[in-house]
């Protein structure tokens, strides 16, 4: 059985408590880490201004960013197209048309729920 220990992390400001197995406390430390950079960058920019949708902004980017290294590390099929979720394109919607039919339809269901704020980014 794994033993917990909680550590104590700021994100945006805010305390929050962790579990953390044992052992990987410089991990999570580090995950916080990108994590607050990520939901400070979107609030800094000004056009997100609700914690909730900024922390799913960042998650997302986030875990694109470790789905775009893993496509880099391994052949992407002929099919997949990457896209830069912060990049403006001529749709004016915030991210870049996706080629990925899945991506595509994730990204139009977040701009539908996010669509209080206007596009994801």
């Amino acid at each position: 059985m794994t033993t917990m220990k909680q550590l104590e992390v700021q994100i945006m400001g805010q305390s929050y408590l962790l579990g953390c197995p044992e052992g990987g406390e410089q991990r999570m430390l580090e995950a916080v880490e990108k994590v607050d950079y990520a939901m400070c960058k979107i609030r800094d920019a000004g056009k997100v201004k609700a914690r909730d949708r900024i922390a799913v902004l960042a998650a997302l980017n986030l875990a694109f960013d470790v789905a775009e290294r893993s496509v880099t590390r391994a052949p992407a099929p002929a099919h997949f197209a990457t896209a830069d979720l912060t990049a403006k394109n001529g749709n004016g919607n915030g991210h870049a048309p996706a080629a990925d039919p899945r991506l595509a339809g994730l990204l139009q269901k977040l701009d539908r729920a996010l669509s209080n704020d206007g596009r994801l980014l």
